[in-house]
């Protein structure tokens, strides 16, 4: 174990840490996201590192792991070098290499030696200290560093909020530089997000409202019902679409699971499947099962407008896009409300 000369909460860049045992760095950087920093002393001569990871404001009950990727900016084929507390409560530290998207994450041997590897943790502190043996092309490339909980001696996925996606950049060993990433969104992600939008979002509740409000006025008989069946219609067609890019978005990421906003959006599809088929089956208005097609049709009707509105905000935790986005659909939201409360003491209804 180490002793923190300076205490963690002033601790706030990597030049003005000082380590337990006096070890020096030439080299240091901030990285820009997970409260993490990078030290290193190069040798030329035999192209090694020794190297420092450090977490501040680390747990120990979470895993943390730092590594080189010379494949690209992104965990998977990452070479790295994992840390955490194992059942007897010790800080650990041994090399796995990153395959695929749901590593298992046990130990392994990495596409270059690592000597002196060992984890230390103090005070909210988890350092990884290792001497890498490096290749000419690892001088410069790639470097991830991740942090995710654990359960038991099992490790669990890491989130995926913006500042996990952002923990890429570069680093120079030779130069002493080092270059940040940016939190990677897929323009699939994007499609998805925007096709269930327009969907669930605005399309279906606009439907149901000209189904609900406009056909109280006689001028707007038969006009409403077509509108409203174009809307209803549309928002199908695209949610079908967005359904489409979301099980898409599954299969091309199998270690990274949507649970809650998955299920959600599988109801949305039956749902909506659902209310094709009552518009098939729609009677004629003087019909003695006219009554209980009418339960079935706006139950089922405002089922789907509510969860539509959860899944649209589970989606914009998950993208996580620019906040004007979630404050301008939640600008419609507020005005729906108000619209459908004025129009229902309006018409008594």
């Amino acid at each position: 174990m180490i002793s923190i000369c300076v205490p963690s909460s002033f601790a706030q860049t990597c030049g003005s840490y000082t380590f337990s045992t006096n070890q020096v760095f030439s080299t240091c950087s901030d990285l820009p996201v997970l409260s993490s920093f990078i030290y290193w002393n190069y040798h030329p001569s035999n192209q090694t590192a020794d190297i420092a990871f450090r977490k501040s404001g680390a747990s120990s009950t979470n895993w943390y792991a730092w590594s080189l990727n010379p494949s690209g900016p992104q965990m998977a084929g990452s070479q790295a070098l994992l840390a955490f507390h194992n059942s007897s409560g010790l800080p650990t530290a041994y090399t796995t290499p990153i395959n695929n998207l749901s590593p298992s994450m046990q130990q392994g041997d990495l596409s270059f030696q690592v000597s002196n590897l060992k984890a230390e943790y103090s005070n909210g502190e988890m350092i990884i200290f290792a001497t890498l043996h490096l290749t000419a092309s690892l001088i410069s490339t790639n470097q991830v560093w991740q942090e995710g909980t654990m359960s038991g001696t099992n490790f669990n996925p890491h989130s995926m909020g913006s500042a996990n996606r952002a923990s890429v950049g570069t680093i120079n060993f030779a130069t002493g530089t080092t270059v940040a990433g940016t939190a990677r969104t897929s323009s699939k992600k994007n499609v998805h997000g925007v096709l269930n939008a327009v969907s669930w979002g605005v399309l279906m509740p606009m439907g149901i409202m000209i189904a609900r409000y406009l056909k109280v006025f006689k001028v707007a008989n038969p006009a409403w019902f077509y509108l409203h069946v174009a809307c209803q219609s549309s928002a199908y067609v695209i949610g079908v679409a967005g359904w489409g890019t979301g099980l898409k978005l599954g299969s091309d990421s199998p270690g990274v699971k949507y649970s809650k906003h998955r299920n959600i959006g599988i109801t949305l599809f039956c749902f909506a499947t659902l209310q094709v088929f009552a518009l098939l089956l729609r009677p004629k208005p003087d019909h003695k099962y006219r009554l209980y097609w009418n339960i079935y049709h706006h139950s089922i009707g405002y089922a789907t407008i509510v969860l539509s509105i959860i899944n649209i905000y589970e989606g914009f935790d998950i993208l996580d896009p620019e906040k004007k986005w979630k404050k301008i659909y939640t600008g419609i939201i507020i005005f729906w409300g108000p619209s459908r409360l004025s129009s229902r003491f309006s018409h008594g209804s």
